[in-house]
């Protein structure tokens, strides 16, 4: 994923090329990804930049911006795979051109375009948005330009150390880490705490620092804090100031050689011997040099196993040891409840035997208990009433029977 540096490299270029220029022709297919999550869509991107003049760009950590002429201005994101393509100028970094196949290097436009626009003028400049994957975002935001930076999404995000020196200070990141209980690492990928640092600019700070990823951010002291800022700073700047150009980066850096995992004949160590792991921190690969990355306090691991300490052995981990001793719980709490209050079947059983019993004792033969002679047993009787004959009252009788009895 394209980070502070890489960035920093596309800011570069469209300052460079576009500054100054009116946008004549704007092309932008609609996408559900790229415009939709963002809350546009390409025809009002197209419609957004057409005519207009390209004032300023600038940048905040992993977020740009195009300010334009009039608003609204474009906010870009860069997702996993997005970049920056301008025909007839090498944009891209040397690990970008190393993925990229030789005929598409040349291809105009580039493959997997979102947006491609024109400038008027001779001679015309041609940029394009590209996005394989689709995870990066173009928005539109409604505002003076000065004021792109007071808006979503770049309100919600940190300083950027680089830009933000003023606000970025050591006191700045000491109150951000006393303030939270989670790995270092995943406290300086959080984009609300700093913005700009993604996977590769963590490792490289926590290496050059040397201190190790999975340590709690409220778990160090003042002296560890002041050499993590000056690690951040150097790491960001450095990065920054090469254009993410990982040719020109130091040759002591961990970049050098962190990317042989899982890659046959590749490096597994520093040139000096010390071994590279790779670790998850903060739901990330994260690469470590143990030997060089103490840990100083507690860290994920520890908290691990201090919770699944106990005494019996042959326990897998603590959430089968939970689960267990919650079975175990439910299990005695039947069993009590069974104790203390009888089934129906064993209550209803108790009296018949008693009154068979009693029955025998008297000389009287006992009762049938069937189901239904139970049921008819608890139900009083109703009295048979006596059938009475019709009644006369409303008949008339024959005139020869009145004969005869007269």
């Amino acid at each position: 994923m394209p980070e502070i540096a890489e960035v920093a490299r596309v800011v570069h270029y469209l300052r460079h090329h576009l500054v100054g220029k009116t946008i004549g022709k704007v092309l932008a297919p609609d996408d559900n990804n790229v415009f939709g999550k963002a809350g546009t869509s390409g025809s009002a991107f197209a419609k957004a930049l057409a005519g207009k003049t390209v004032t300023e760009v600038g940048s905040q950590g992993k977020y740009f911006w195009v300010a334009l002429s009039s608003p609204p201005h474009a906010v870009m994101h860069l997702g996993m795979t997005g970049w920056v393509e301008i025909r007839g100028v090498q944009t891209g970094y040397t690990r970008k051109l190393e993925r990229t196949k030789g005929d598409d290097k040349e291809q105009w436009p580039p493959k997997f375009w979102k947006f491609q626009l024109e400038t008027d003028g001779d001679p015309k400049v041609e940029v394009a948005f590209t996005d394989a994957r689709r995870f990066g975002r173009i928005r539109l935001v409604d505002c003076p330009g000065e004021d792109i930076r007071k808006h979503s999404p770049l309100v919600e995000n940190g300083p950027d150390p680089v830009v933000d020196k003023d606000i970025f200070t050591e006191d700045f990141l000491r109150q951000k880490m006393k303030s939270r209980h989670v790995p270092i690492k995943a406290l300086l990928l959080d984009q609300s705490t700093v913005s700009g640092i993604g996977n590769w600019v963590g490792d490289e700070i926590m290496f050059q620092a040397k201190l190790h990823p999975e340590q709690y951010c409220d778990d160090f002291g003042d002296a560890d804090i002041a050499t993590l800022y000056k690690a951040i700073r150097y790491v960001c700047e450095t990065a920054v100031e090469k254009l993410g150009d990982s040719d020109q980066f130091p040759e002591d850096w961990l970049f050098k050689h962190r990317w042989g995992k899982g890659k046959k004949d590749s490096p597994t160590t520093l040139p000096n011997g010390d071994k590279i792991t790779h670790i998850t921190v903060g739901g990330r690969t994260s690469c470590v040099v143990t030997s060089v990355q103490k840990k100083r306090g507690r860290t994920t691991i520890d908290s691990i196993e201090e919770e699944s300490a106990v005494p019996e052995e042959g326990v897998e981990s603590q959430f089968f040891d939970g689960k267990k001793k919650r079975q175990a719980n439910s299990k005695k709490k039947a069993e009590a409840e069974v104790e203390e209050r009888p089934s129906k079947r064993a209550r209803a059983a108790k009296p018949k035997v008693v009154k068979q019993e009693v029955e025998k004792k008297e000389g009287k033969e006992p009762q049938p208990t069937s189901k239904t002679s139970r049921q008819s047993s608890s139900k009083p009787k109703k009295e048979a009433k006596p059938i009475e004959p019709p009644s006369d009252l409303g008949r008339r009788r024959s005139s020869r029977l009145n004969h005869i009895a007269a």
